[in-house]
Formats: C-alpha cells, sequence, structure tokens
C-alpha cells in the first residue's frame, strides 16, 4: 500500500515569494549580514569563525535589501511591514524603525548627505537620515522602483518589470530614462527577438555605473503548442533568460547600444554582486540551485551570443544572495536549509526551523530538466512581469497577477476558459511548460500557496478627496463600472463584451495600481490610457459623458484599491 509521498513538505504558513539581494558583507570584510524574509530575522555572522548571531524581527516582517552606513548601522527594508529597520551590529539590537512607504524595496547609502534612500514599490522615492528621524524628502519619480545606486549628486534608480533606469539629479528631477537595448537570437520558427524585463537586482560598480541582473522576454511570436515555454533558439531556448548589464555612470553622455550575452538555463536570477576589482562578478539562480561567476568583459559579447565565459557552480541549498568578502570569496546565501555558504571553503549553517513547503517549490522551480522556467519567472515575487505577450494561435495576451487571491476570481485567463486550478495547471504547468501533471495533493498546495500571495501594495492617495470623488463615480449606475467590477474581489466572476471583439473574463481590480499595462492586450499604458475608445469605449463602462478632471478622480480611485 502507498503511505504519504516523503517529497511533499508543508509550513505552517506558506514562505514569501523569493526577492533575492538580501545579502551584505560589512565594511570589515569578514561580518556578513543577512536578511531572512522566511524567517523575519537577521543573521549577523563572522564569516571567519564564531557562532551566527540573529536580530529577531516582528512577524511578517520580511526584511529585504541592506545598506551599512559610515557609522556601521546596518538599514533593513522591512517589505511587507511598510518600514526600514536600523540595527546595531555590536549590540545585534534594533535601535530604530520607520515607516516610510506600504513596500519598500532597494536601499543605498548617500555618504555627502549621511542619509539613506529608499525605493519603493509604490514609485516613492524617500531620503532619510542615517542617525535617525522623519524623511527629510519624498519624490515620486515613476511607479515600480526596485534599487538605487548613489553616484555624486546623482542617483540612479532601477524599475522592475521594465528594467529601465532612471537618472535623478540633485533637486529630485529626472534627468534621463534609459532603456536596455533588445536581443535577438535564431530558432527553428526564425529570427526570435527579447526585450529587457523583471530587474531583480542592480549593485554598484566602483568606477561608476552599474551592473543589473535582469530578465529578457520573448517579444516575437510564441506557439502554445506543447513545450510551447521552450521555442529552440540558437541561444537559451526558453522564452525567458537572464543577463547581466552594465549601466553607465549617471553622468554618461552616450548609452551602450549592445546587448549583454544571455545566462544560458540559469533560473530566476534573483542577485548579482561585484568584486572588489570591480570586473568579477557572481549570480545566484534561485530556480535551479546555481551560482555563476563571470567577467563583465565575459558578459559583453554582443547580439545573438548565449555562451559568455561563465563558471556555472551547484550549491548545496536554494541560494538566494550573494556578495564578495574582502578577499575576493564569494558568499552564497542559502534559503533552505538556511546558511551562508562560502564558495570553495566552509558552510555556515544557520539555525532556524525548514521553510521547504511544496506548494512554494513548485512555484520557484522550473517543472522539467530542459526550461529554465519557473512559474515565477513570468510571476515574479508573486505578481506579473509587466508583459504583453504574442501568442499563437491566441493573439496578445497581458502576464496576469497571481496576487491577492485570483483563484477566487474564475473562471481563469483572460479568455475565461479555465474554469479553475486544475484546469490552469493543465494548461500552462503541463502543456506550455512541460512539467507532470500534478496529484491532488500537490493541486491543493499550490493553491494554498497562490492563495497566500498577497496582492500589490497600492500606495495611499495623494489627494483623498480625489479618490472619493473617483470611488462615487465608480458606484454611479450611469458610469457602471461596478455593474462588472462588485464583490469583495472587485468582480463578477463572469465573461463580458467589452468592445475588444471578444469575450473576456472580468479581472479583480485589487492592487490594479501595480499592473501596468492594463487590459488583455496591454493597449493601456496608463489608467488614463484605459478609458481611451481604442481600448474598450463605452462597452467597457460609459465614461463618455465625464471631463478630464472626472477621469483623473476615478483613475486616483482605482490607484488606491
Amino acid at each position: 500500500m502507498g503511505g504519504p509521498d516523503p517529497r511533499i513538505t508543508v509550513t505552517e504558513v506558506p514562505p514569501p515569494a523569493i526577492s533575492g539581494g538580501t545579502l551584505i558583507v560589512a565594511s570589515d570584510g569578514r561580518t556578513a549580514v543577512a536578511a531572512d524574509p522566511d524567517r523575519d530575522r537577521v543573521w549577523i555572522v563572522d564569516l571567519e569563525g564564531g557562532a551566527p548571531a540573529e536580530v529577531r524581527l516582528e512577524h511578517g516582517d520580511e526584511p529585504g535589501r541592506l545598506v551599512e552606513d559610515a557609522s556601521g548601522r546596518v538599514h533593513v527594508a522591512l517589505r511587507r511591514a511598510g518600514a526600514v529597520a536600523t540595527l546595531d551590529i555590536e549590540a545585534r539590537a534594533v535601535i530604530e524603525r520607520r515607516e516610510v512607504c506600504r513596500a519598500p524595496r532597494g536601499v543605498a547609502y548617500d555618504a555627502r548627505r549621511d542619509a539613506i534612500h529608499v525605493a519603493c514599490a509604490g514609485g516613492e522615492l524617500v531620503t532619510l537620515p542615517a542617525a535617525g528621524g522623519p524623511a527629510v524628502r519624498k519624490l515620486r519619480p515613476a511607479a515600480d522602483l526596485r534599487d538605487v545606486v548613489v553616484e555624486g549628486n546623482r542617483l540612479l534608480v532601477s524599475r522592475f518589470k521594465s528594467a529601465e533606469t532612471l537618472v535623478i539629479g540633485p533637486e529630485g528631477e529626472v534627468l534621463s530614462r534609459r532603456t536596455l537595448p533588445d536581443f535577438h537570437a535564431s530558432g527553428f520558427g526564425g529570427p526570435a527577438s527579447y526585450t529587457p524585463s523583471v530587474a531583480w537586482r542592480m549593485a554598484p560598480l566602483p568606477g561608476g555605473g552599474a551592473v543589473m541582473v535582469h530578465q529578457r522576454a520573448m517579444s516575437s511570436q510564441v506557439t502554445l503548442s506543447p513545450g510551447g515555454y521552450y521555442q529552440a533558439t540558437n541561444c537559451d531556448g526558453n522564452i525567458v533568460h537572464g543577463t547581466v548589464s552594465t549601466i553607465d555612470p549617471a553622468n554618461a553622455e552616450v548609452e551602450r547600444t549592445a546587448p549583454a550575452a544571455a545566462l544560458a538555463s540559469v533560473s530566476l536570477p534573483v542577485d548579482v554582486a561585484v568584486g572588489p576589482d570591480g570586473k568579477r562578478v557572481a549570480v545566484v539562480a534561485a530556480g535551479n540551485n546555481v551560482v555563476v561567476t563571470t567577467t563583465l568583459d565575459d558578459t559583453e559579447t554582443g547580439d545573438g551570443n548565449c555562451n559568455p565565459v561563465v563558471s556555472p557552480q551547484q550549491v548545496g541549498g536554494q541560494p538566494v544572495a550573494v556578495a564578495f568578502d574582502g578577499r575576493g570569496a564569494v558568499v552564497v546565501q542559502l534559503r533552505e536549509p538556511a546558511g551562508l555558504e562560502v564558495l570553495g571553503g566552509r558552510t555556515i549553517s544557520l539555525p532556524g526551523a525548514s521553510v521547504r513547503d511544496t506548494g512554494h517549490e513548485m512555484f520557484h522551480r522550473p517543472p522539467n530538466g530542459v526550461s529554465a522556467v519557473a512559474c515565477a519567472s513570468c510571476h515574479p515575487e508573486g505578481h506579473e512581469d509587466g508583459r504583453t505577450w504574442i501568442f499563437d494561435p491566441v493573439g496578445k495576451r497581458r502576464t496576469q497577477a497571481m496576487g491577492g487571491g485570483i483563484l477566487q476570481s474564475a473562471p481563469l485567463h483572460w479568455a475565461g476558459d479555465l474554469m479553475d486550478l486544475d484546469g490552469l495547471m493543465g494548461e500552462v504547468f503541463v502543456s506550455r511548460m512541460g512539467g507532470p501533471k500534478p496529484g491532488a495533493r500537490r493541486l491543493d498546495l499550490m493553491a494554498r500557496y497562490i492563495d497566500s500571495l498577497p496582492a500589490f501594495p497600492a500606495s495611499p492617495p495623494e489627494d483623498e478627496a480625489a479618490a472619493a470623488r473617483g470611488a462615487a463615480l465608480f458606484h454611479d449606475k450611469t458610469v457602471a463600472c461596478a455593474d462588472c467590477h462588485s464583490g469583495p474581489m472587485l468582480t463578477n466572476n463572469r465573461n463580458e463584451d467589452v468592445g475588444k471583439d471578444e469575450i473576456l473574463q472580468v479581472p479583480s481590480l485589487i492592487g490594479i495600481a501595480g499592473r501596468a499595462p492594463f487590459m488583455h492586450d496591454g493597449c493601456a499604458a496608463t489608467l488614463h490610457d484605459r478609458f481611451d475608445p481604442r481600448c474598450g469605449g463605452d462597452k467597457h463602462g460609459d465614461v463618455s459623458g465625464l471631463t478630464p478632471a472626472q477621469i483623473d478622480d476615478l483613475v486616483a480611485y482605482l490607484e488606491s484599491l
């Protein structure tokens, strides 16, 4: 008789989605400080000996990025708590906790100002005095901010889903927006093009500028045959691949035009670190337990190249962050089992309960041994990558967000043709991704994990009165938004004609502010554009009688959901 599958493990609470970039080595070159979002801890480890120390945080804080200031304090972004915690490393204690924004992501230390810059997913860029106290500046240069690099009186700020870099001037003005070039490869169906996306991590270069580890997503047609997410090009073959791009210094006049080489078979490249010489780089791939070391010269080998000189190495757990110590050794943070592995040296185990969870693993691991695409490749951090794909024979389809209770909005997919998760897994996980059909227990655990993913954390409205007026318009019977977007999930769970020549599923509007571009075909770059007749017109709510000011109010309300 068969018993329970020993490969299935379940945590008491599903772990958070992997975000990466949770490790630094302090200025002494030997003290590692690692944020542990799975266990709400910060670990302090002497890499040359001694027992690890811990700083306990509040349940659900989800610590992320860290940075050390000139006085040796370490500042940690608390991703779900909307705050930054400041740690005294010697005392092993939190000495201050400051609210900054709903979704803090990147942190950087500005020595000229003795200040900490915090980039937020909601678009805020907040500056805090390093020594403590309230914010001294709050900007809102663009949505979806990720990492910050300080260069004199200018800042480089990355955007997560687009892999765009903003150059911010000394007065907070946006001096320029930099986009990375497309990448081209050849495949059995003809040329294949890839567009930069999902900037997992941007880190400073010693001489100015930065490196960015990011994904690129196929912008040419994807054939939805079995195994369709693996298109067999001369390059990596996956519809998503990773790469390391160099970002020019903030004062550079000319931007580079040649794309970086692809990193073949690297799944979820969630962190990058730069060696003391400014040339060596290390990348961790959380999807397949690989660390890649290479040089920047080897990554800059031009269009269509999928074979930079790299040294891949398997590690003893799931890697989520990487740093170099003072001697130039690569230090890797392992999520499960918790530890720090010094490549070529020892592994330092960290205490704490196991966070191995089958639903989490199914989401973050490629389901077969050929493709490097995991669910999290297109749904990073449990959300979505901002891509509008061209699927044959379906047409244009915008990646849908997974967080906020999407399973309660069934039927699923834009066409509303998949009645439940079983149907979704059969179409995507099994057919398109080439994975095995999950049994009932694994299907339940995948549902449990997806249900645990939070919606995009919308920032509070800048104008509360405008949002209130927008709420009244939303529920107005003439405008009729609430006829379909109703109930706790803001959907009627039906398929409707919204003026786009096909019947489409009504999606939830919870967290809509973080889901640009909008509509199934990405026709609306902004929520204002959604009300353009080319994106549905009066079949998608009747806004023909609204003034531009009323549209502004309606958008303010939608962005607050």
